[in-house]
């Protein structure tokens, strides 16, 4: 059982895959976790939370991943104490557009391929509840040190900020033009970091595919889109 200074912690649920929330909230319970609220989306979130006043938060990070967290800081604003545990399947929390030093400190962060099973949550609410308030900076939770080589050096660690960005970028649909109006760079700029993010990520030019769309497919990819 999940507790603070002996009593049950109260956890609240936030994801907006329906499916994936439900299933997680009853194994959380059949594992004595006190799950309080289930929340599919930021608006539910913050109504839920003032009316339950959790003590932790379980939140998936996906598509929304920048208003996720300006929703836990939002959260963390109004209780400080408050456990903040976040599900990924992304091993790079900069294709959100995310940099980790905005994530709430004493958060901690799962990458769910290493979930081998729900102690590793469980794990995570704990401790979450504990670093929120001593100081702690935000980290990735990992029990398997052969899955954390395999999913943390990876491909994307060749990658600088400005070619994760442009390759965001690129996956939104835009061209090079209206990229480098965004970043006040000249077009034939946005060309080359485009054409190395292709060669770092062994993308051969073939007239048949369109490198953009192909691009974006890794991108989307990355992000933990589902496969067809």
């Amino acid at each position: 059982m999940l507790t603070r200074q002996g009593s049950t912690v109260r956890v609240l649920l936030v994801n907006d895959d329906s499916f994936e929330l439900a299933t997680m909230a009853a194994s959380l319970r059949l594992h004595s976790v006190n799950v309080v609220g289930e929340a599919p989306d930021k608006f539910m979130a913050e109504n839920l939370f003032r009316s339950l006043e959790p003590e932790a938060v379980l939140i998936d990070l996906q598509f929304s991943g920048e208003a996720a967290i300006v929703l836990l800081q939002k959260l963390r604003n109004v209780n400080p104490a408050l456990g903040i545990v976040i599900t990924t399947s992304c091993p790079d929390l900069r294709l959100f557009g995310l940099m980790e030093k905005n994530i709430p400190p004493g958060s901690k962060i799962i990458l769910k391929r290493s979930i081998s099973d729900l102690s590793v949550i469980t794990g995570a609410l704990a401790q979450s509840v504990i670093s929120a308030t001593d100081g702690s900076k935000m980290n990735w939770i990992n029990m398997h040190t052969s899955i954390h080589k395999e999913d943390f050096i990876t491909v994307l660690n060749e990658l600088t900020d400005i070619q994760i960005e442009t390759l965001r970028l690129v996956a939104q649909g835009l061209s090079n033009s209206e990229i480098a109006k965004v970043r006040f760079v000249s077009e034939k700029s946005v060309e080359q970091i485009v054409a190395r993010i292709a060669q770092h990520l062994s993308i051969t030019p073939d007239r048949r595919r369109n490198l953009r769309v192909v691009l974006a497919g890794e991108y989307f990819k990355w992000l933990g889109a589902p496969r067809h």
